[in-house]
């Protein structure tokens, strides 16, 4: 029955997609409405970024800068940066058992921490307001303007959570008039309902206000046996975003910012794979299959919980030809993680029970001032002042049931702890810990115009990190994944470092610029605080500096039409602050410390293109080889925990390229058409960093290619659009993740949304 109903589905969305492509165009005998003249005007090469807090033509900035507008991710049903990876070549995003150890990684760079004492070394800046952890940036991104990606040391202008790279975002302003939107979708694949939509209100000659709100519930893609059958892996989000723009007179803007979102998440559940090699769990496993297992039986639903919320206020004062910009911010941030550790539907002798609650709060008061001066002259510069306070307190607790059973169950046998006369135990533990982030910085960039289409580039950062933090475990019994009672413990340390940027740029024609430049990245001192910290982990993880080298061309051909952008990096960091894999009481964890030295290197080409009036082209290919150079020896001295020179790092993707088109058909009529494709593939990407060759190979991620199609009946003056999508047409099956630990030495994969084929509508109704 249940196989006739997704027949039926596809048989809807195929006759649904037909009818819309069997619309006869006429596009060539239509006149050029006031729209199309528009996009005949807006060349690629014109669009406008921020990369160097300044507005600057994309092909001016001497940086490679990847551009993914708002209406590219919306058109490929993205709602957030997992989404936004398969658009950007360079950039990878690493899911983990819960949405709190989520992370980013920029040409094969990037910081994935269980510690609450670590930062990313991604900046992810919305609106000009640094997200100091990454997992509040990995909400809905909706109604939003564009995305920039930075890839490389960006600390200069951006701060010392940059040390890899910055994901600026921008949302969509107010508009003058009353107007607005309205957007509804259905998915397949778990029955996804997004609702959507944002309001233009102007409150007068010099106000205006817009806002934005959102909801979305996804059933998950994974069925858990132990509930009955209950799909697992979605979600359920709201949220609403408003902004106010004041131009009290000519020289002064001010615009104001809040939001707020809840998440309710049972993600990320985690499928065994592989077989067991020790122990008698096989039975209890329904479903091992590799990355084709869609099924867990697991008795705790690992889910996350957040809440979030920020308000900014930025201020924009004209001085004569100068512009002073404050940007002063206040986020709070809330996440309780619940996670099944023992991945089975009960404990049985030999077979522990380890179950996981963390909630953990967080809040960041920011405040930055800086002062840029007019473009057009022989000294450009930006120089400004940062601050930053962000606090993390997280209080964790352990469950364990252990039983024994004497005589013990013959090889094979599966004993529950609930049989009785068995001797059942319940080890527990309490760790109350959390950090302090404190950051001063003055900055300046400045860009000298020698003539004849020559500039100079240099820049210089003062950085002054203080960091403190704290540590409590209270253990009623220690057992499996739980050490005895620590702490208190507290310590705190501070950091000093001056970092900075110099290049040289050289217009080669009207057309043409081709740039070098080379970058100091810097990231903070760091702490491994965690749930189980003893005393031989109290050690700083030593601030990680990376140096980069880059150079670039940039190109825009047929009047701007085609965009083509290349560049070429090598970088070298140092004390990489990194995960390596290490045995805590029984069980695998993450010990966050200074890796050693690593290195990346590679090429990108980033293109857009609209070689005619309605045809958007865009994508980009990229080669990255990152790896270690010399790791170093862990801290307890093991030399069997020292990873090969020349490993890759965990993450990383040699080859990985993508590609968009989406054209408009305009018949003449009442409705026009409108077709897309999207086309994202990559090469096998390194899993576990891990010292063990075996367990590298295990969980690597095999290469895969998705192709994403879509067809649209719009209204020729915009007013509405309905489209129809379908979602990895191929039905190429994949894994975000592979790690090691599972029962009985088995490896746990999480299955991502977009490794089934699903296909969905939306309606979208301006105004």
């Amino acid at each position: 029955m249940r196989g006739m109903l997704v027949k039926n589905q596809w048989l809807m969305v195929g006759a649904a997609m037909a009818a819309l492509m069997s619309v006869p165009a006429r596009a060539q005998d239509a006149p050029a409405t006031g729209r199309q003249a528009e996009q005949e005007r807006d060349a690629p090469a014109e669009i406008i970024v921020t990369a160097q807090k300044r507005e600057q033509r994309l092909q001016d900035v001497p940086i490679a800068v990847s551009v993914v507008t708002g209406d590219t991710l919306a058109a490929q049903a993205g709602v957030n940066l997992e989404n936004a990876q398969y658009l950007v070549p360079t950039m990878n995003f690493r899911k983990s058992g819960t949405t709190l150890n989520q992370s980013l990684f920029l040409r094969g760079v990037g910081t994935s921490t269980f510690s609450i004492a670590g930062e990313p070394s991604i900046s992810t800046v919305v609106d000009g307001v640094v997200y100091s952890r990454a997992g509040e940036a990995f909400s809905d991104l909706i109604d939003i303007e564009r995305i920039e990606v930075l890839p490389g040391p960006q600390g200069t202008l951006f701060g010392k959570n940059a040390s890899a790279g910055v994901i600026n975002i921008v949302t969509k302003r107010p508009g003058n008039d009353f107007g607005g939107f309205a957007e509804a979708s259905y998915f397949t694949g778990g029955n996804e309902y997004r609702v959507r939509g944002a309001i233009d209100v102007p409150l007068g000659d010099v106000v205006k206000s817009r806002v934005t709100g959102f909801y979305g519930n996804w059933e998950g893609n994974i069925r858990n046996i132990a509930h009955g059958g209950r799909r697992v892996n979605g979600y359920d989000h709201w949220g609403l975003r408003g902004i106010v723009v004041a131009d009290p007179t000519p020289d002064l803007s001010f615009t104001l910012i809040a939001d707020y979102r809840e998440s309710r998440d049972d993600c990320c559940a985690e499928v065994i794979g592989t077989p067991p090699t020790t122990g008698a769990s096989a039975p209890l496993l329904p479903d091992i299959n590799g990355n084709k297992s869609r099924t867990i039986n697991q008795d705790l639903i690992t889910a996350t919980r957040e809440t979030g919320w920020g308000v900014s206020l930025q201020a924009d004062w004209t001085l004569g030809r100068h512009l002073l910009t404050s940007i002063t911010a206040y986020r709070d941030w809330n996440n309780e993680e619940i996670r099944d550790g023992d991945w089975l539907p009960a404990a049985y002798v030999g077979l522990n029970q380890l179950h996981d609650t963390g909630p953990q709060t967080g809040n960041t008061f920011s405040q930055e001032l800086r002062l840029t001066s007019p473009s057009g002259q022989f000294l450009e510069y930006v120089v400004g002042a940062f601050y930053s306070r962000a606090d993390s307190r997280r209080i964790f607790t352990r469950n364990d049931i252990v039983c024994t059973a004497n005589p013990a169950p013959a090889a094979g046998v599966l004993v529950p702890c609930t049989t009785p006369g068995l001797t059942v135990t319940r080890p527990s533990g309490t760790a109350d810990f959390g950090s302090t982030f404190t950051n001063y910085a003055l900055f300046g960039q400045a860009t000298l115009n020698f003539g004849a289409g020559f500039r100079g580039i240099a820049g210089l950062r003062y950085t002054i990190d203080d960091l403190d933090v704290f540590h409590q475990r209270v253990t009623t019994l220690a057992g499996p994944g739980i050490n005895p009672s620590f702490g208190p413990f507290a310590d705190s340390t501070s950091n000093q470092n001056v970092s900075g940027k110099a290049g040289l740029q050289l217009d080669l024609s009207r057309t043409s610029m081709a740039y070098a430049t080379y970058a100091r990245g810097y990231k903070g001192p760091a702490y491994n605080v965690f749930f189980n910290l003893t005393a031989t982990g109290t050690n700083i993880v030593e601030p990680e500096t990376a140096d980069s080298f880059e150079l670039g061309l940039k190109n825009s051909f047929f009047d701007g039409r085609l965009v083509l952008n290349l560049a070429a990096w090598y970088a070298k960091y140092h004390n990489y602050q990194a995960n390596n894999p290490d045995l805590v009481a029984g069980v695998l964890v993450t010990r966050f410390t200074n890796a050693g030295e690593v290195s990346t290197r590679g090429a990108q080409l980033d293109f857009l293109a609209r070689p005619i009036p309605d045809l958007s082209l865009s994508g980009g290919l990229a080669y990255t080889d990152a790896h270690v150079d010399q790791f170093k020896l862990p801290t307890n001295g093991v030399v069997t925990g020292v990873i090969p020179s020349g490993t890759q790092l965990g993450a990383g993707i040699r080859w990985k390229g993508s590609f968009n088109a989406d054209y408009r058909i305009r018949t003449g009529g009442a409705f026009d058409i409108g077709l897309g494709t999207q086309i994202s593939t990559q090469s096998s990407q390194a899993g576990q960093f891990d010292a063990n060759p075996t367990v590298r190979a295990l969980t690597e991620i095999p290469a895969y290619t998705l192709i994403n199609l879509s067809a649209s009946l719009i209204d020729a003056d915009d007013r509405f659009r309905i489209t129809a999508q379908v979602k990895n047409l191929l039905d190429t099956s994949f894994p975000a993740s592979i790690v090691s630990s599972g029962p009985g030495g088995a490896y746990r994969y999480i299955i991502p949304r977009e490794a089934d084929r699903y296909a969905g509508i939306t309606a979208r109704l301006n105004f």
